[in-house]
């Protein structure tokens, strides 16, 4: 099936509405039905601020970047986006065709 993997860069400490953002996007993505995501912690990275964030063994609060992924159909992916939009969220993010599908399971 054609659609959308979606993927938004976060700091693993950042909040929106009271909660962590990388949870905030998944709690919002499964109220509108999307079916799965996931969230990677990055053991290092920078962003558009040039920052380099990485964990050191005595840097044990560390704010390192966070993956938050979703493979949708293309509607899904506009009213993910959307919503983020109205909601003012201040986030990166990477949209790029795919093709997804699921393979397995019981057979009748």
């Amino acid at each position: 099936m054609p659609g959308t993997f979606l993927r938004f860069y976060v700091h693993e400490h950042r909040r929106h509405g009271g909660a962590l953002l990388y949870e905030w996007l998944l709690e919002q993505a499964r109220a509108l039905g999307i079916p799965g995501g996931s969230a990677f912690r990055a053991i290092a990275g920078y962003g558009r601020h040039g920052v380099l964030h990485e964990q050191r063994f005595f840097e044990l609060a560390a704010d390192l970047p966070v993956e938050v992924e979703f493979i949708v159909d293309d509607a899904q992916a506009a009213t993910l986006l959307d919503l983020l939009r109205r909601e003012g969220v201040d986030v990166v993010y990477a949209r790029i065709p795919a093709e997804f599908g699921a393979i397995g399971g019981k057979t009748a």
